[in-house]
């Protein structure tokens, strides 16, 4: 990031006034003739200026000023102490110096007058748009190369060609990455970029959901668009047509997608890739309205907040109950608001929120695990053991996937996690969603049948990973390891009924060997305190089980600045709990951090964790037991 290649904007969204170096770059350039490359050098790091001799140091000397504090930040400092002290003569010759053009705002004063100045001076929006256009690549230029890793279709057929040329001629295919309400929300917009054609009104399209699949009818529905819209920040412009390289909303076909989706006029086409996210729900509740009856307008309410949040998830668990899972407290909070009070219409009874836990295991299974098929014919050996620290961190950032070249993701697991190179090019699969951070390796030599049941084995997986052993958790962190495969050769006795439960059993019975673990989210807290309530904050964070990693103290001041880790079960209430008795002098921002293995056994009736096992099956209408190994595994 450098200032000096306009890659960063400083202002105040609050006050809505914004500036890049470019901007004073260009007012001193066109004010004394000097070359604008030399002024964005001079204008920030360390290049000093002194106003008495006139001259320029990349040393610090006395009488000099940096250049960004003597050009940039002076002259926002001088306007803003004329405005705020009310001294009209010097900030209306300031008004001059810099070409603001005030009127009927020199009535106003103070806070008010400053934001229409700045506002008139450094609007916020001009800014963030020129700064765009210099660091976006524009449509025909970005689907050039982007079309290959969003389009799921063939990369030779009409439609790929189409899109990689943004061509005006071409089919349809518009993506809707969102679902946004009117301000009264009597009509939804499904808006969205056009990446080929041109979309029109009362137009005859193929609506392709998220869980389209080719071929079927899955998902898919024939509908006319009925109006289309331009959306320009608060005004909205209906148009009859819009070509590609556009952004717009569509009216009259939102009730077919449950949050993205790709229009289409093209029967071959294929679906545009999901947008996804590494940001996961970690803060839940159960939800239920007051009256009864009302419970079919809950559904419905549940259904349009996850059209309009892509955050948020909403499902009912087997016990009948209705979740809501969101990212934070505070998001959970403006859902349930935005439920009760636009979606529903209706009030709703919610219970206490809860966190959300992952499972894991912490060591090699103690034993190689064996499960038999229903018939007894089929056989299936595997353990599981806890991937190198780092890996489940690489997986979720995008730095190894599923999709990789397979002979370079074998390099680089062997090159920096250690992995043998044969097994590393045998991963089967990813799980769950075939994109998590859990491996299902081969390590099996000259297996009969093998090939022919792995899509089975694969199905299993991904139950498996997507519903742990434990609590019905994602499993995160765990390598499962295929030892040995023993098939019927009659193919009709090892069909996916027979491999799929028995693939299935052997991986809850190699977790529940590997000594399993829940793994709790955890907030990064920044925290600004004065010195003299240090102590109420360490009480606090103790209290939680939170720890301070780091803290300095802002330079002149009496006020600390502290990083502290807490777990997320810990913060609810906990920025109130802050800022009692500090009579509103501690600020807190947080931001989620890492996942954290909690080393108590789940599996011990005498730890605080099997508690929290236990409540989590009871809500989720499970056995409060957690299974052992003989309901899974068994003998040779």
């Amino acid at each position: 990031i450098d200032p000096t290649k306009n890659a960063v904007i400083f202002g105040s969204i609050l006050h809505g006034w914004a500036f890049t170096i470019k901007q004073f770059v260009d007012i001193y350039a066109s004010k004394y003739g000097i070359e604008k490359d030399k002024l964005m050098e001079q204008l920030w790091g360390d290049h000093f200026f002194s106003p008495m001799t006139k001259k320029w140091s990349t040393i610090q000397e006395k009488g000099f000023v940096r250049g960004f504090c003597q050009f940039v930040l002076n002259p926002i400092s001088q306007l803003f102490k004329a405005i705020m002290d009310s001294r009209k003569d010097e900030f209306k010759k300031l008004f001059e110096e810099l070409n603001i053009e005030l009127q009927d705002e020199l009535s106003k004063d103070g806070i008010l007058l400053l934001k229409l100045v700045m506002k008139k001076w450094l609007p916020v929006d001009d800014i963030l748009l020129t700064t765009m256009v210099i660091h976006l690549p524009s449509p025909l230029l970005a689907q050039k190369y982007r079309t290959e890793l969003f389009y799921t279709g063939p990369h030779d057929d009409d439609v790929f060609l189409s899109i990689q040329s943004c061509d005006l001629n071409g089919p349809l295919m518009i993506y809707i990455s969102k679902i946004i309400p009117t301000l009264n929300k009597s009509h939804y917009y499904a808006f969205g970029r056009i990446f080929s054609g041109i979309v029109k009104s009362n137009e005859h399209v193929r609506i392709l959901g998220s869980n389209y699949q080719p071929g079927k009818r899955v998902d898919l529905y024939i509908k006319n668009i009925q109006q289309i819209v331009v959306i320009m920040g608060q005004s909205i412009q209906p148009i009859d047509n819009l070509s590609c390289g556009n952004i717009c909303g569509l009216i009259g076909i939102h009730q077919y997608l449950v949050r993205t989706g790709t229009i289409t006029t093209s029967e071959q086409a294929q679906s545009i890739c999901m947008l996804k996210t590494n940001i996961n729900p970690i803060v839940y509740v159960a939800v239920e309205p007051t009256n009864p009856a009302d419970l079919p307008k809950l559904v419905e309410g549940m259904k349009r907040l996850v059209q309009v949040d892509p955050l948020v998830q909403c499902y009912t668990e087997p016990s009948g109950e209705h979740i809501i899972a969101c990212v934070d407290e505070l998001h959970l909070k403006n859902c349930l608001e935005d439920l009760e009070r636009n979606y529903a219409c209706i009030p709703i009874k919610v219970s206490d929120p809860v966190t959300s836990y992952l499972e894991t295991v912490s060591k090699e299974s103690d034993r190689i695990c064996l499960a038999k098929s229903p018939n007894k014919h089929n056989r299936i050996y595997l353990k599981a053991q806890p991937m190198p620290n780092g890996l489940p961190e690489d997986i979720e950032n995008g730095q190894i996937t599923s999709n990789q070249e397979i002979k370079a993701r074998a390099r680089y697991l062997y090159d920096k996690y250690d992995y043998d190179i044969y097994e590393a090019r045998k991963i089967w699969c990813f799980g769950p969603e075939k994109t998590g951070p859990n491996f299902l390796i081969d390590s099996t030599f000259g297996i009969q049948y093998l090939n022919e049941i792995k899509d089975y084995c694969v199905s299993a997986f991904q139950w498996a990973t997507k519903e742990g052993v434990l609590v019905e958790e994602n499993v995160r962190g765990v390598r499962f390891d295929i030892q040995d495969v023993v098939c019927i050769s009659d193919a009709i006795h090892r069909g996916a009924g027979q491999i799929i439960p028995t693939m299935r059993r052997v991986l809850y019975g190699s977790m529940l060997t590997a000594s399993p673990r829940l793994v709790e989210p955890i907030y990064l807290y920044e925290i600004q305190y004065p010195q003299v309530i240090a102590d109420h904050i360490y009480s606090v964070l103790n209290r939680r089980q939170g720890y301070i990693s780091e803290q300095r103290q802002i330079f002149g001041t009496s006020t600390y600045i502290a990083k502290a880790y807490l777990p997320v079960s810990e913060s609810l209430g906990f920025t109130d709990d802050l800022c009692s008795n500090a009579d509103s002098q501690v600020v807190a921002r947080y931001v989620f951090h890492h996942w954290h293995i909690l080393d108590e056994d789940p599996l011990d009736e005498s730890t605080r964790i099997r508690q929290v096992v236990k409540n989590i099956r009871r809500r989720k209408g499970l056995k409060e037991d957690i299974p052992s190994t003989n309901d899974y595994l068994d003998k040779l």
